[in-house]
């Protein structure tokens, strides 16, 4: 996949495996032994990445295959589109690869079918080398352990136009850093430019309702519980701005592309983004860059966003001691380091993020945007509980859009939400 902070927000998919493909989770599928020679073929799935990054996959592999004679690494890459239904249908036909490029949602049914290898029985001894949090995110409610190595991080600011702040009468200088500040200021642009400029081009997701301090998840990870006075309170809130146009009108089937095109054109005022779309202002829009300011997310909880990728093993490798060292070899500090330093990704190994690279700026945006970004990363969370599907980020999509509308309460849009995501949660076992 590209690699940026909108291609990971879009990339989040779920992948349904048939019921029949359910088993009781853990390793089902396999031992967990992972013991022994490290040798044999096996082979590795990207997600999206040999377009762009195939010298350093090569280089990786030849690295690997000269420190362990006797083993051969197999690279496949996968399209964009359509790789949760290709992860399914090679989960159904027993020919899932020994090594497969996840996120948390698409292991989850993996682990529950006992297809992935539990990492903190099979390979505890290097649940050290990462962040707490990275380690984490590859943990499925429900089940004992973890199920995938942690690889890159990543998160983003805000981006926002200084100018369209200033003609509204607003201190470009101080963008909103709360979401009372957030709802004020995207008022106050929306009166002074007659409906003209919206502050917001996209409706609210899970992940905000996570940012906003709204519970989204029972501990026992068994029911949602997003509807609650909170959850109800940002969407009424996101009610009034669409009423004012402060959001964008054509929000409610807006993508991150089209998102990114309205804040080119100065239609919107603020957009998520990273370092990378930092050399894209400056291409694309000069006028803008020259206007650009950049700020954190916007949170109640002090916590930011984070998204994960991560690096699973086959429960049912045949070749395990090789596919759980490729998986940790892909991982380690060393080379998630590397991997960072070719695209605006962070590593999630412990430590790395203390390197000058991630601390020390330069005076440009782009390296502020990445000390910025890395600081953050140190505390960040992933708020996508993972067992929330894409049927189910369509089913909460569709309800906020009813409410936003008019044609029923936030109240109402997040009751009917919550019942057909805890309904889509039971077939998922």
């Amino acid at each position: 996949m590209r690699i940026s902070r909108r291609a990971f927000a879009a990339a989040a998919v779920a992948v349904v495996l048939p019921l029949s493909a359910c088993g009781s989770g853990g390793e089902g599928g396999g031992s967990s032994d992972a013991s022994g020679k490290v040798e044999g073929d096996i082979t590795f799935q990207t997600w999206n990445l040999r377009a762009n990054f195939k010298p350093y996959f090569e280089g990786l592999i030849a690295e690997f295959e000269k420190k362990h004679p006797g083993t051969h690494v197999k690279w496949v890459d996968q399209p964009a589109e359509g790789y949760a239904d290709k992860i399914s249908a090679d989960a159904a036909g027993g020919t899932l690869p020994d090594v497969v490029n996840v996120s948390p949602d698409l292991v989850a049914p993996l682990a529950k079918a006992g297809l992935a290898l539990d990492l903190d029985k099979a390979a505890p001894q290097y649940r050290k080398e990462y962040l707490p949090g990275a380690w984490a995110g590859h943990r499925i409610p429900g089940l004992p352990g973890t199920y995938a190595f942690p690889w890159y991080l990543n998160t983003g600011p805000l981006f926002y136009n200084k100018s369209l702040f200033k003609e509204a009468g607003l201190d470009a200088e101080k963008p909103p850093t709360t979401y009372d500040d957030l709802f004020a200021d995207a008022l106050q642009l929306a009166k002074k430019s007659g409906g003209k400029v919206a502050t917001l081009a996209n409706v609210p997701t899970i992940e905000d309702f996570g940012r906003y301090g709204v519970p989204l998840m029972n501990k026992e990870g068994t029911a949602f519980t997003f509807n609650d006075g909170k959850g109800v309170e940002l969407l009424t809130k996101y009610k009034e701005l669409y009423d004012a146009e402060a959001l964008d009108p054509q929000a409610l089937t807006a993508t991150p592309e089209s998102s990114g095109k309205k804040f080119l054109t100065g239609a919107v005022a603020m957009n998520p983004g990273s370092a990378l779309d930092l050399g894209n202002f400056k291409k694309q829009a000069p006028s803008l860059y020259k206007n650009i300011g950049i700020t954190d997310q916007i949170t109640s909880t002090g916590h930011v966003n984070m998204y994960v990728m991560g690096v699973m093993v086959n429960a049912q490798s045949k070749r395990k001691p090789a596919a759980v060292a490729f998986a940790h070899f892909v991982t380690d500090a060393a080379h998630q380091m590397s991997f960072a330093k070719k695209v605006a990704i962070f590593p999630s190994t412990a430590g790395s993020l203390d390197d000058p690279y991630f601390t020390k700026e330069d005076g440009t945006d782009e390296t502020r945007v990445r000390v910025a970004a890395a600081k953050s990363l140190k505390t960040a969370v992933n708020y996508t509980p993972v067992l929330f599907s894409e049927q189910m980020k369509i089913a909460l999509r569709n309800e906020v859009a009813k409410a936003l509308q008019g044609k029923q309460s936030p109240k109402e849009a997040l009751d009917n939400a919550v019942k057909e995501c805890d309904r889509l949660l039971t077939q998922q076992g």
